[in-house]
């Protein structure tokens, strides 16, 4: 494969930042693999439980307004490098928390670091690797974060049966600070050459990202159709699965997994798809509905046997992986020499949403429980799950209608 720079380099250079996007999604996704314990150990209810899990949406989207304006500026080597320690430093604080405010706090340090992952991916991949080539490695990134997704989930849970929380927690920290040292002794920012071409930014610059109409358009869709991946598998989907299908939690999380499987798949095949067919919007808007029909039908159509429910979660998933053909078409709008301006203005809206709906999720779940408790902790019905995770298919259906006003291409938009 041509790449920008020579040999394997390149190779080695996105695979780390892969490893970097697989880490961020095993922080992401642990707190849904021990919802009882948290909500015994710090005494939450559904919204308290979705405001600890939302705290690292809080910072992430905070740092996600300034990660692309600096990573362009200044050197991705460091400043990620540094960014995959904060999140160490932020898993193994959580892991030996005696406080919900040091479980909070912890939870917030992780999400100013994994606020780096996506976008620095997308900046290595546009200097290392050739435009052609943008898409299908684009792809990769949601292949790599959703293999962590599913590593936090079932393996993940069987790890902390066996060895506790606390236990498994602290050995993902260890692994968080060798892959940061890996990070700063072996990732370069780009090839010498492009260097040498390396453009000064100006603020006129960045102003002209934030006032095309077609990024803000590519931002709200990227958010609305990912978000419910996020909600789903992040931490929701495990416990909805239990009450409406009466799976195990090894069982729940086994299926859950099933949707990151399929993002993963999905997002470098569709990429591979618009490539052939010359045309990414249509990819996204027909993708987008498919996955809208998965969701909908799983949340409201039970009971169904599992190989049903797995087609459709993994449906659900590979279609949802064309979202990341929102980033390529952001590329491909703008300047070459913003990309990590543009990438975090789309990502942006991702954590906004997420920091959003998972305390919305939980609060409308508080609002029509009805009192009961199973071993100490909130029993909420099927009822309260239908109307709280009403949201997901919602917000898939407007990212359906907002693509109808995306363009994709230089001329049109």
């Amino acid at each position: 494969m041509r790449v920008a720079g020579k040999g394997v380099y390149p190779i080695i250079v996105i695979s780390l930042c892969a490893c970097f996007l697989f880490y961020k999604y095993v922080l992401q996704i642990y707190p849904s693999v021990i919802t009882e314990q948290l909500m015994t150990e710090y005494h939450l209810s559904g919204a308290g439980l979705g405001n600890l899990a939302a705290t690292f949406y809080y910072t992430y989207m905070v740092t996600q307004l300034f990660v692309g304006v600096i990573l362009d500026k200044y050197s991705t080597r460091w400043l990620t490098g540094g960014a995959i320690l904060s999140c160490a430093i932020g898993v193994l604080i959580f892991s030996q928390s005696q406080s919900l405010l040091c479980a909070e706090l912890s939870r917030a340090l992780m999400g100013i670091g994994v606020a780096f992952a996506t976008v620095a991916y997308m900046k290595i991949a546009a200097s290392w690797f050739l435009p052609r080539q943008y898409a299908f490695i684009g792809g990769l990134l949601a292949t790599a974060a959703m293999a962590g997704a599913v590593f936090g989930q079932a393996p993940l849970s069987l790890a902390i049966g066996s060895l506790g929380w606390r236990p498994t927690l602290a050995i993902t920290g260890f692994a968080g600070l060798g892959l940061a040292l890996l990070f700063v002794l072996i990732i370069r920012d780009a090839p010498p050459s492009a260097e040498q071409t390396k453009h000064p930014i100006s603020m006129q610059d960045i102003l002209k990202v934030f006032k095309n109409k077609q990024n803000w358009l590519l931002a709200l869709y990227s958010g609305l159709a990912f978000s419910p991946v996020a909600i789903f598998g992040g931490l929701w989907g495990n416990p909805f699965l239990q009450q409406a299908y009466f799976y195990s939690k090894t069982e729940a999380a086994s299926m859950v997994s099933l949707v990151f499987v399929g993002l993963g798949l999905g997002s470098p095949l569709l990429g591979m798809l618009s490539d052939r067919l010359g045309n990414r919007h249509h990819v996204m808007l027909y993708s987008t509905f498919v996955s809208f029909i998965a969701i909908t039908l799983v949340l409201y159509c039970h009971p169904m046997p599992p190989w049903l429910v797995a087609t459709l979660l993994f449906t659900f998933g590979f279609a949802l992986g064309a979202f990341v053909l929102a980033f390529t078409i952001g590329k491909e709008l703008n300047s070459a020499s913003l990309t990590a301006t543009v990438i975090a203005m789309i990502n942006a809206s991702d954590p906004i949403l997420d920091s959003i709906t998972e305390p919305g999720i939980g609060k409308l779940l508080d609002m029509t429980w009805d009192g009961k408790l199973l071993n100490g902790v909130p029993y909420f019905s099927l009822h309260n799950y239908h109307i709280a995770l009403s949201v997901l298919p919602l917000y898939l259906a407007i990212a359906t209608v907002i693509l109808l006003w995306v363009k994709h291409d230089r001329e049109t938009a």
